[in-house]
Parts: C-alpha cells; structure tokens; sequence
C-alpha cells in the first residue's frame, strides 16, 4: 500500500507523495538524484524524462552526483549512447537548475511535509487533504491502516 500511495494509485491525479512531501537535501547522501523531488516543482525524472532514460545510472544520490561534476560537461552526465542535439541541451537546463545548489555535507536529508512544513506531518492533515478531494472512505482507511 506504501508504494501505491507513492505512486498516487487511486487517490487522485497525479502523485500522492509528490504533491504533498518535498525532499530537503542536506549532504546529499539519502536523496536520489533523479526520482526524489528535492529541486523544483517535480522530480528530475519528471521534468527531464528523456536525460532519466537515457541515464547510464538512474539511482545515483545527490552526493554521488555532485562528487562526479554535475555541471554542464561534468563527469557525473553518463549516458547509454551519444545524446542528440536537443538531448544535450535539456542536460544543460539540467545542469542551470543546480548551479547554486550549495550541499551541507554535515546535514542529514530530510522530508518535509509541505501541507503544513512549519508544524509537519499529521493524520488529521492528510485526511482533510484526502476529503478535499473526495476520496471515497475504503481508501482512507486503508491510508490510515498502512501509515
């Protein structure tokens, strides 16, 4: 049940997990680069489907990433077969969303709940959140049974 409310599975569009936890990175080394949404709106994989498919290694951590060169030419861009024109460019979007993302190599990773970050994470938050949307009851209770 955990991953279906990952994946969003029934709970309503979109994802479940991506719409209301953001990931906040701190050294980098518990945050995958790709599929964990910690710069932007989205996850990488979301925003850059293609760079994701292409990837020689989509389970790297942000740190593993970094400590490679993830700037434009860096050595942390390894891919299956030599990238199309256009391919090369969204890495360099890519590359531009990270220029001043500083890590805190001293700091552990960390989500944050962003329905309520100042006070985090609660039942009662998410099922106000899930009847908003309507959701029907079984679901919610499965919700709170896996939790």
């Amino acid at each position: 049940m955990i991953t279906s409310i990952r994946r969003g599975m029934g709970l309503w569009e979109g994802s479940w997990f991506e719409d209301n936890v953001c990931r906040i990175v701190g050294g980098g080394g518990r945050t995958f680069f790709c599929s964990d949404n910690w710069v932007g709106d989205v996850p990488l994989r979301v925003k850059f489907p293609r760079r994701f498919d292409l990837a020689v290694d989509k389970w790297v951590t942000v740190q593993q990433m970094e400590s490679r060169g993830w700037a434009d030419g860096g050595g942390a861009w390894e891919w299956r077969r030599r990238l199309l024109a256009w391919e090369e460019e969204t890495v360099s979007e890519c590359a531009s969303l990270l220029h001043n993302v500083v890590l805190q190599d001293h700091t552990i990773d960390r989500w944050r709940w962003m329905p309520d970050p100042l006070h985090g994470y609660s039942v009662w938050m998410v099922l106000m959140l899930i009847s908003q949307r309507q959701v029907c009851l079984p679901n919610v209770v499965d919700l709170m049974m896996c939790g």
